[in-house]
């Protein structure tokens, strides 16, 4: 690994002091540092857009919280490229790695002590009358949901082209096993393995309480439709993209490809759970 990426959080000074640490220490270790640019912001003139760093590096970093990463991962999908998140969050499930430890960390991936796990994407199209209007990808969840009016929405949904249900709620999540410690676990959703390919259905606020969330294959297309809305309602991708939708648009949800994350040899997701979740107990 000899082109290290730095990316760090938007607007946060610590972050950027963080930066210009990193970066110095890497130099020292005779490494070439890629700067990635923030999408839509002013940056500097050596700086990569975030969309392109991926075919520049072999390690990226993130300085920030799960969401600095969220934002930075879906340009890495399916570039082998792996991601180191360092933690300057608050609880930070997938920038793990603490502050503190940033350079013992460092040291030990570029000597080749880590290991990677692979978190799949998905990707939302939405269209109007059989035209595709728009598309992203999220690493986390998929959420329908009313936008600015308090009152609920009506929407279907299919799976393998079988229709599953009629709902009328404040929304549904659509989580991978990623996202499934995010917006999915507080509206009542499981929590899923990383290991596992499945995507976790979530209905939000339901009017119906049989409405529960289940588990579906990730291979299984996903077919949301908007049946009734006071006004125009809301397709959120990891709570940073946004889009508005109506009554003549439907969402077509499928798993995409992989990102990579490191970790140290040592890392246990269980472990990591206990300490973000703070379950108690040890074992005797």
């Amino acid at each position: 690994m000899n082109r290290i990426g730095i990316i760090a959080k938007f607007n946060d000074p610590r972050a950027v002091k963080t930066a210009v640490e990193l970066n110095d220490w890497l130099v020292s270790k005779d490494k070439t540092v890629v700067t990635a640019a923030h999408v839509g912001a002013a940056s500097s003139n050596d700086a990569i857009p975030l969309s392109e760093i991926s075919a520049h590096v072999d390690l990226m970093v993130v300085l920030g919280g799960d969401g600095t990463l969220l934002e930075t991962g879906r340009y890495f999908v399916n570039s082998g490229v792996p991601i180191l998140g360092i933690n300057l969050g608050r609880l930070g499930f997938l920038t793990d790695t603490p502050l503190t430890s940033m350079l013992d960390v460092m040291q030990e991936v570029l000597a080749g002590r880590f290991k990677t796990k692979h978190h799949f994407a998905l990707e939302a199209k939405v269209y109007n009358d059989g035209k595709l209007q728009h598309s992203g990808i999220a690493m986390n969840d998929v959420v329908l949901q009313r936008n600015d009016h308090p009152r609920m929405i009506e929407f279907e949904m299919l799976a393998r082209d079988q229709f599953v249900f009629r709902l009328r709620a404040d929304g549904l999540v659509l989580a991978t096993p990623a996202g499934s410690t995010a917006y999915a676990l507080s509206a009542g959703g499981a929590i899923l393995h990383p290991e596992i390919d499945a995507i976790s259905v979530v209905p939000i606020c339901p009017h119906t309480i049989s409405n529960r969330p289940i588990i579906l294959p990730a291979n299984d297309p996903i077919e949301l439709r908007l049946i009734d809305s006071p006004a125009p309602a809301a397709l959120n991708l990891d709570g940073q993209v946004h889009s508005t939708l109506t009554t003549a648009d439907s969402v077509c949800i499928q798993k995409a490809g992989e990102i990579t994350l490191v970790y140290l040899p040592q890392w246990h997701y269980f472990d990591m759970l206990r300490s973000k979740l703070g379950w108690t107990g040890q074992l005797k």
